[in-house]
């Protein structure tokens, strides 16, 4: 009994410190399964976006296909009508191809003849006009004849005279002789004036006909084209046929078309009900890992309250500390008039003009720049493990963050979102618990949104801030796992 008795001072003390270890190991594990659960979580979130991105794009797939084959409903019709015009075409162009083809037949059969009408019109004027140069020819012989035979009559009559009585029959002769030649000339002084109005009658008249065989030529050279247009008009019938041999097989396919179409559409619906079906049991996984990281954190937080320590506890003193720090100094502000409670808990976000990711500014903004650095800057060398420090409003707004997190943004949203994280609101999970929590730490573990789809694991402890009794937000620490 003795020896029994000595050893339980000895054996409690083994017993309290299996203990300690034993919960500072199950403190570790449950820290190491909150992680996972975490990026299980975002796993599941990620693929949940990536199913409502999927069935946003199966819907606008069901929208384009409804629409083609509305399209093509339509089409289908106009083709009909088409075919039908087309159709109607050829054969009112075939009807008044024959019909041009005769008249233009007959029209260059008339043209011809008149043409070689007025050819042969030509000659036979140019005959006449011959016949007239001749007969002008004749009278002026003719006239000369009766010159002499006046100028014989007078000669007769001077020689009938001297002979006295002897000569007086003669001289009956001479003055009819003379009065015959003075008919004659007279005559045919009438018939040469006739002539020569003839003959400027037939000059006008070759001219004229010249021209009408000109007329008649280019007529006969135009009926030729006449000709070559028959000829067009039935390449235009023949052409009419291929438009709607190729109408009639445009209209095959637009149907098959269709009918294709119709089948893509039943599918993409078959598509996005299956995708619904998904990303409703991915929002049920997506809700009951963020359940189960809810207990995670809660069980972390008991086994640090519970006075355990773990590999975290340092870095939640030093946020506890810190956030109570805060408090402090902005309720010295307020009692030195440096800012107003109602300043101090703007809420009225005004966006920065021409920031990517958008920026904000509160009336607090200005002392949280002025105070906040100093207080932030060197716990980021703490610990070699912790990313970043910052206060945030109820919101998840954060101000003014670590220097390194705010530079001045530029063209690239992707840099902006890893480089220009200050004056943003973070409203996610873990930035509206950390700004909203009023227990005296929350641990939380989730995925950090880098920018340009880069996500690192993070542990995230914050602590409320308090100012005269009012809950303004906390401070987060954010450290690497």
């Amino acid at each position: 009994m003795s020896q029994t008795a000595l050893r339980l001072p000895v054996s409690e003390p083994d017993h309290s410190e299996r203990s300690q270890h034993s919960l500072a190991d199950i403190g570790e594990r449950g820290g190491r399964l909150g992680v996972e659960i975490a990026d299980m979580a975002g796993i599941i979130g990620d693929l949940s976006r990536l199913g409502d991105e999927q069935s946003k794009l199966a819907r606008a797939a069901i929208d384009a296909a409804r629409e083609m084959s509305d399209t093509n409903a339509t089409l289908a019709a106009s083709m009909e009508s088409a075919r039908t015009h087309a159709s109607d075409t050829r054969a009112t162009l075939s009807e008044a191809t024959v019909g041009v083809s005769g008249a233009l037949t007959r029209t260059v059969e008339g043209i011809g003849t008149l043409g070689e009408g007025a050819i042969a019109l030509k000659g036979s004027i140019e005959a006449i006009g011959g016949t007239i140069r001749h007969v002008r020819d004749t009278s002026d012989a003719i006239q000369a004849i009766a010159r002499e035979t006046q100028m014989l009559a007078i000669n007769a009559n001077v020689e009938a005279a001297r002979a006295g009585d002897a000569g007086r029959g003669f001289a009956i002769i001479a003055d009819s002789m003379k009065s015959l030649a003075d008919r004659i000339r007279s005559f045919t002084g009438e018939n040469q004036k006739n002539l020569e109005a003839l003959a400027r009658t037939l000059s006008n008249l070759v001219e004229e006909s010249d021209r009408n065989a000109a007329i008649a030529q280019s007529a006969i050279a135009d009926s030729q084209s006449a000709r070559d247009a028959t000829a067009t008009l039935q390449s235009l019938v023949d052409a009419a046929q291929h438009l709607t041999d190729n109408i009639e097989s445009m209209a095959q396919s637009v149907e098959s078309s269709s009918n294709c179409y119709d089948i893509v559409h039943k599918e993409l619906g078959n598509l996005v009900a299956t995708v619904e079906s998904g990303d409703t049991k991915l929002m049920q996984a997506r809700e009951r890992a963020n359940s189960i990281l809810g207990i995670s954190e809660d069980f972390i937080l008991f086994i640090a309250e519970s006075g355990v320590e773990t590999p975290d506890t340092p870095i939640i003193s030093l946020c506890k500390e810190t956030a109570g720090t805060i408090g402090d100094l902005f309720e010295r502000a307020v009692a030195a008039g440096e800012i107003s409670m109602a300043d101090l808990f703007d809420e009225t976000y005004r966006p920065v003009s021409g920031t990517d990711p958008l920026q904000h500014m509160t009336k607090f903004v200005a002392i949280t720049d002025r105070r906040l650095p100093a207080i932030q800057e060197p716990i980021l060398g703490f610990d070699k493990r912790i990313a970043f420090c910052a206060a945030v409003d109820r919101n998840g707004y954060l101000p003014t963050h670590n220097k390194i997190y705010s530079k001045p943004q530029g063209q690239d949203p992707v840099w902006n979102s890893a480089n220009c994280r200050n004056r943003r609101i973070f409203n996610d999970r873990t930035g509206l618990g950390a700004g909203q929590s009023k227990r005296s730490f929350l641990l939380q573990t989730y995925r950090r949104d880098m920018g340009g789809g880069q996500f690192v694991l993070m542990k995230d402890v914050s602590a409320p801030i308090m100012v005269r009794g009012r809950h303004w937000g906390g401070f987060r620490i954010g450290f690497k796992v």
